[in-house]
């Protein structure tokens, strides 16, 4: 959801009620909050349709201009009827557009629902509506009640043992996080001011997308990515002969240690795991970084007050299936105090992101 969706949202609820109220009295506002309500709570059916038409490709069939929705079904295998239905709900957020002759057009906004563009968020939105993520959202009064993970409720296990058991959900999350990461790296990595030489660990880096960005806009740089071995397998470094020779794959968990380095990169790390598990994380950056290295944790940090961000719903995606949670900049300064660091700095991105600095305290 955009600052500008937020915004409405809140202006919406306004008239619903104060508004209202004042015109039309107490009742009135009643029902004026009872359809405010009713209508924000079927807002799950529009991931629902954004997913679906993912799914079958339609955007695709829409690269080369309008069409009719009995052109799409032909095109994608589907059922003409029920493709309009979805098509015309994604219209009333700007995903398609319909025009006087009933066919579709896919928006600027809609481009990158497409699977040939860089930046493709196509399988992102496959990940993000997954059943892993989908099932536990669907029971966060469970989180509420017992203060644990809903995922453990539904699948028997913590996420990312299921992984460990599921190789479709394990494919489905490590495609789709590349996906959702790749248009952050390169916006990220120029960001921050990076030293002229060293070397640059990417702990829990998956397919490489950040450290990619990193070596190619500082080549005194070497890197190492630091992961396990069934994900470094689908490395993307190998395939960039600009960098060959200045970074190394390295196996292992990050929970029992971490290569030595001046500089270690957390992306989207943290925000998975609980205090404690993130303490201890720390502490091996702490004790594996060289004289003046520093920890950059790369995570959103969660604006207070009710200014609308990404972190607030993805902390709920992190409270059903994970046990971690997105932080604030307090929470970061009492977490890297627990691991032996300093917070020295937040460096806002053009992403959703912060680079959020360590030193050793």
């Amino acid at each position: 959801m955009s600052d500008d969706d937020g915004r409405a949202i809140g202006e919406r609820a306004e008239a619903a009620g104060a508004g209202q109220a004042g015109a039309g009295g107490h009742e009135e506002a009643l029902r004026a909050s009872a359809a405010f309500l009713i209508d924000e709570a079927l807002g799950f059916l529009f991931p629902a349709a954004l997913r679906a038409a993912a799914e079958v490709g339609v955007a695709d069939h829409l690269a080369a201009g309008p069409a009719l929705p009995a052109e799409l079904a032909a095109a994608t295998g589907t059922d003409a009827r029920n493709l309009h239905r979805v098509l015309r709900l994604l219209a009333t957020r700007g995903i398609v557009t319909e025009d006087e002759q009933g066919r579709f057009a896919l928006t600027g906004a809609g481009q990158a629902l497409r699977s040939d563009v860089p930046h493709s968020a196509r399988t992102a939105i496959g990940m993000l509506t997954d059943r892993t993520m989908w099932g536990p959202a669907g029971e966060l009064t469970h989180c509420l009640t017992e203060g644990a993970t809903a995922f453990e409720k539904l699948f028997g296990m913590p996420f990312f043992d299921h992984f460990a058991k599921d190789e479709r959900t394990a494919a489905v999350f490590h495609v789709g996080m590349a996906a959702m990461s790749d248009p952050e790296n390169a916006p990220i990595a120029a960001a921050y001011d990076f030293p002229v030489s060293g070397t640059v660990v990417d702990i829990g880096g998956g397919h490489g997308g950040l450290l990619l960005e990193v070596l190619r806009r500082n080549p005194g740089l070497e890197g190492v990515l630091y992961d396990r071995s069934h994900v470094l397998a689908g490395n993307r470094l190998d395939a960039h002969g600009e960098i060959a020779g200045r970074w190394t794959p390295q196996d292992g968990d990050f929970f029992s240690s971490v290569p030595s380095g001046d500089v270690h990169l957390l992306k989207r790390i943290t925000h998975d795991w609980d205090d404690d598990s993130c303490v201890t994380l720390l502490g091996h950056c702490r004790r594996a970084l060289r004289p003046g290295g520093r920890v950059l944790v790369l995570d959103a940090v969660v604006p207070p007050g009710n200014v609308p961000h990404q972190s607030k719903a993805l902390d709920l995606m992190m409270m059903a299936s994970l046990t971690g949670r997105e932080r604030t900049e307090t929470d970061f300064t009492e977490l890297f105090g627990r691991a032996g660091l300093r917070l020295s700095r937040v460096i806002p991105t053009s992403t959703v992101l912060s680079v959020v600095e360590g030193v050793v305290a």
